[in-house]
């Protein structure tokens, strides 16, 4: 065998380990993705009955209550973009907190089997959510630096691979909770 043709072996071997190899990683974050949205979506079941338990006590969080709907309505809507899917469950998130805390100043509520019961299920759900957010990112992370470092970088570029969009907490999460105003 020529030194040539074993070069073109090699050669051709590599292109093909490394197309597979980005190939593997763009279907695991996929993957990773449909689980979030899989967790995603029991989360935004539970909101309707959350909703509907607190909503005669909660009369002035109304406009609260209605958001929450509106962007479980939203984010149920088929053929989002992961992005938009993103930034909703953002939102949704933020909104859910602020009901939960409208909840505690509710004694009758708190004391309400249903209510304790539907938020122990909210609060396991968003502990999926952390962890199927944390294993996108990561498949994400690993993603983005494949089709970032050469040689793998010209052969992404050739499968028009772009850099897909991690899990963010919103600045406003980002800030000390005043626990004083909590107490207030």
């Amino acid at each position: 065998m020529s030194t040539s043709l074993i070069i073109l072996a090699v050669l051709a071997l590599v292109l093909v380990l490394m197309y597979n190899s980005l190939v593997g990683k763009k279907n695991q974050v996929e993957n990773i993705f449909a689980s979030v949205d899989t967790v995603l979506k029991k989360r935004y079941d539970l909101i309707p009955n959350l909703v509907a338990s607190v909503s005669k006590y909660m009369e002035h969080e109304k406009s609260l209550l209605e958001e929450v709907t509106k962007l479980r309505s939203e984010a149920t809507k088929p053929n989002l973009s992961d992005a938009h899917k993103i930034a909703l469950d953002a939102k949704v998130t933020s909104a859910l907190g602020s009901i939960m805390v409208a909840v505690e100043a509710y004694p009758e509520l708190k004391a309400n089997e249903n209510v304790m019961h539907l938020q122990h299920t909210l609060h396991e759900v968003e502990e999926q959510i952390s962890a199927a957010r944390r294993a996108y990112n990561q498949a994400v992370t690993d993603y983005n630096n494949a089709i970032e470092m050469i040689p793998t970088s010209f052969m992404a570029s050739l499968m028009h691979y772009g850099r897909k969009q991690v899990f963010e907490v919103d600045a406003s999460e980002r800030q000390n909770v005043n626990v004083k105003e909590l107490f207030s």
